[in-house]
């Protein structure tokens, strides 16, 4: 990062300069990633009785945001280079390019290991794929400068980086946005819960009141109403509930309630 802010300083260009900004950012951004996994190992209290976990998805939903940030910040700079070009060294661009390359294919391999279904390790991909593809940019453009001399490449690259961008960090705003809004999981039709435990479960007549959500992406809750008969075994019926709800949904933390009759809250509501 250091070498690409001297070397952009001192070749004029703007794709290094763009390539340290994002390095800088990461920096910040795994540094609350890695600060999220230590957090989310705090046991639950009485405050916080699910515990530190959603602390993560909170740091990757900041660090897409921080994408939406460093992409503006490339496309103003490289508008204001088109509009008033300035000299680039090609011949600097390439070398610290290089190296920056060779780093971020190094960072992007480890990655690769991790748990990829984690947002914040995507999110971590996804600016070390951003800081891979500068370096790519760099050294296009400054190859292009030593053999063309053609100035405006600098900065054209530049945009098309940030435009990739944009796409990544949307990807993972969104996965983590929908989860802070207490989404679904997307592999998961809610509709399709209550006819399937009222067709498995024998002495469920209906079940309303679904609510299904994840804590982070891979800790998932569901609470529902279920309706059974008079006599049926109410303990039995939980446990064949909860067991068909983990087999078939994959949903192993279940909260339920059984009711017998009228819902508690739909007579609730007619008395208010």
């Amino acid at each position: 990062m250091f070498a690409e802010v001297a070397g952009g300083i001192v070749a004029g260009s703007l794709a290094l300069l763009a390539d340290a900004g994002h390095m800088l950012t990461d920096f910040a951004s795994l540094s609350l990633a890695w600060f999220a996994f230590r957090l989310s190992r705090r046991p639950a209290d009485w405050r916080r009785t699910y515990g530190f976990a959603r602390f993560q998805v909170l740091i990757a939903f900041t660090n897409g945001l921080a994408l939406f940030a460093i992409a503006a910040w490339i496309v103003y700079e490289a508008i204001e280079r088109l509009t008033a070009p300035i000299e680039v060294k090609g011949g600097i661009m390439v070398v610290i390019a290089l190296l920056g390359l060779l780093v971020n294919i190094v960072a992007f391999w480890l990655l690769q290991g991790a748990d990829r279904e984690n947002l914040n390790v995507r999110g971590a991909a996804i600016h070390v794929l951003g800081d891979l593809l500068g370096s790519v940019a760099a050294l296009a453009a400054g190859a292009v400068i030593l053999l063309t001399g053609w100035m405006p490449i600098d900065p054209l690259l530049s945009m098309v980086v940030a435009a990739i961008i944009v796409h990544s960090g949307w990807q993972v705003v969104a996965a983590s946005g929908h989860i802070l809004l207490e989404g679904a999981p997307k592999e998961l039709d809610t509709r399709a819960l209550g006819p399937d435990l009222v067709s498995h479960v024998k002495g469920v007549e209906s079940v309303h009141h679904v609510h299904v959500w994840s804590i982070t992406q891979n800790r998932r809750m569901v609470t529902l109403h279920a309706c059974i008969g008079e006599r049926q075994d109410a303990s039995r019926i939980v446990r064949n509930i909860k067991t068909r709800l983990k087999d078939k949904f994959g949903l192993d933390h279940a909260t339920i309630e059984i009711e017998r009759g009228e819902c508690a809250d739909a007579a609730e509501k007619a008395r208010a």
